[in-house]
């Protein structure tokens, strides 16, 4: 009997992720200074039983004020390693490869906690705001903050935090690097003219607006070890007029391709307000399309996400070779055993064996014996 495509490996480089299944970045907002906290262990503790070839870290910030708000994990001390190696030996000690997503929020840094309103911070509160940059001295909406323009000197500046984010990154024993290139973040922000207008080398034309991503993916390349795999995020389209197109990002595929990225996480939207928060109606796998066209256009594999509930949705979009791995977010927090459902929805031999023995063990001898 075949089995399923969601359950088959897949190997990028050196790696192998057992079956097609990722848990998504998903920011927590529970940190210190950066630093991991036991809620932290707690959260990835439940994929890390679950069944998923590959869990992510959240949006890690490379720089103390790249994060989005103060509750944000960071990379940007040897000391923050601690707590993320206690996550990447968790996942190891149950046969998940751990990823870890690095990025700068730019001009969507210093802001509240999502259930705090997401708003900029206020300067009467207990967590003072601090200032924001971008690639030009544009706010993201009427009344927030005004970014200020980076220099070309502070661009140098922070290729150089990124790799060596991506250094402690490896030391940490991570496996899988993601770049954060999507949601309105600093990396997007240069990409899209709604953000940057820009009239030197890092702003104008498609080419020049590419140049900082690419640039952070080639010095980030240089210090990743070549046999373990990097990816990319991106928001695949800004979905407001003048904005970035998916003919522009298959055109930034092709050149991260070239630069030894190996997997492109196909996102959309942030230019302009958060994605996770936004008020409008979703339909499932609504980013599937973006992840399809990349994957066909660029010759690059893709991994998709948005609104991926359920194992046989999943299915769908492999065998239709939209994409090569889905990664889902939301749906673990309500569902930490997906892949186990998933196993079962879609008639795998043996449903049982994607969870630890100690749960697989009980699970399979209940199902002998229980009557209909």
């Amino acid at each position: 009997m075949t089995a399923p495509l969601l359950f088959t490996p897949f190997r990028v480089r050196e790696t192998v992720l057992k079956n097609r299944a990722v848990v998504s970045p998903m920011c927590q907002y529970m940190a210190i200074d950066g630093c991991m906290q036991d809620w932290h262990l707690a959260h990835h503790s439940r994929f890390a039983l679950g069944g998923f070839a590959c869990v992510f870290v959240e949006a890690t910030a490379i720089a103390r004020d790249g994060r989005i708000t103060p509750g944000c994990t960071g990379i940007w001390e040897d000391g923050q390693t601690e707590g993320l190696k206690r996550v990447v030996d968790l996942h190891r000690a149950h046969g998940v490869m751990p990823g870890i997503q690095i990025g700068h929020a730019g001009r969507r840094a210093s802001m509240a906690r999502p259930w705090d309103g997401a708003q900029p911070l206020p300067g009467d509160g207990d967590e003072k705001p601090w200032p924001t940059v971008g690639p030009s001295a544009i706010a993201e909406k009427d009344g927030y903050p005004v970014p200020r323009e980076l220099y070309p000197g502070e661009i140098e500046d922070i290729i150089a935090l990124f790799a060596a984010a991506a250094r402690r990154a490896l030391a940490a024993g991570f496996e899988i690097l993601e770049l954060h290139g999507a949601h309105g973040y600093l990396l997007h922000s240069f990409f899209s003219p709604i953000s940057n207008r820009r009239s030197d080398a890092y702003g104008g034309s498609l080419e020049n607006r590419m140049r900082l991503p690419l640039r952070v993916t080639e010095e980030v390349r240089r210090v990743w070890p070549g046999d373990k795999p990097l990816f990319y995020r991106l928001s695949a389209i800004d979905g407001v007029d003048g904005g970035l197109t998916i003919e522009d990002s298959i055109a930034l595929a092709r050149e991260l391709k070239e630069r030894g990225v190996d997997v492109v996480d196909c996102s959309s939207g942030g230019i302009s307000g958060s994605v996770t928060l936004s008020g409008r109606k979703l339909k499932r796998g609504f980013q599937v399309p973006f992840a399809e066209a990349i994957r066909r256009e660029a010759r690059l594999p893709t991994m998709a996400v948005g609104a991926i509930l359920d194992g046989p949705q999943a299915e769908a979009i492999l065998k239709a070779e939209q994409a090569d791995l889905i990664a889902v977010a939301r749906e673990t927090l309500a569902d930490p055993n997906w892949v186990y459902h998933a196993a079962r929805a879609l008639g795998l031999a043996n449903p049982y064996g994607v969870l630890p023995k100690q749960y697989a063990f009980y699970l399979e001898r209940r199902a002998q014996v229980l009557e209909d």
